[in-house]
């Protein structure tokens, strides 16, 4: 079969159409691949859906990870108060002054040595 050069134009020109027209009548039917081979083969049209989780599922996910963090912190609940639970980090008066005593007492030696 001997086709001419303007047949085989009006032949990918007919191709396309098609494969646009799938691609179109795919996306209103809902998703569905174009059966084309041409559309197949390249992927052409194929648009890649999200998945979807059910409520039910949702909400175990979400149970499941109020209890990881309950674990985390141990039971203790933190309603804004986090900072008042705890302190940490604190030093009493008594330790503060020897501290400071000493810190100055090595800053006086430094200024005695540096004059």
């Amino acid at each position: 079969m001997d086709l001419s050069l303007r047949q085989l134009e009006q032949a990918v020109s007919l191709r396309r159409q098609i494969d646009s027209l799938e691609r179109r009548f795919a996306g209103l039917v809902g998703g569905g691949r174009a059966t084309s081979s041409a559309g197949a083969k390249t992927g052409v049209g194929r648009r890649r859906r999200r998945r979807t989780m059910s409520a039910a599922t949702r909400a175990k996910i979400a149970a499941a990870a109020r209890a990881r963090w309950a674990r985390v912190r141990g039971g203790r609940k933190t309603g804004g108060g986090g900072k008042k639970s705890r302190r940490r980090g604190r030093m009493s008066a008594a330790a503060r002054k020897k501290l400071s005593d000493m810190m100055k007492a090595r800053w006086a030696a430094r200024r005695r040595s540096g004059k």
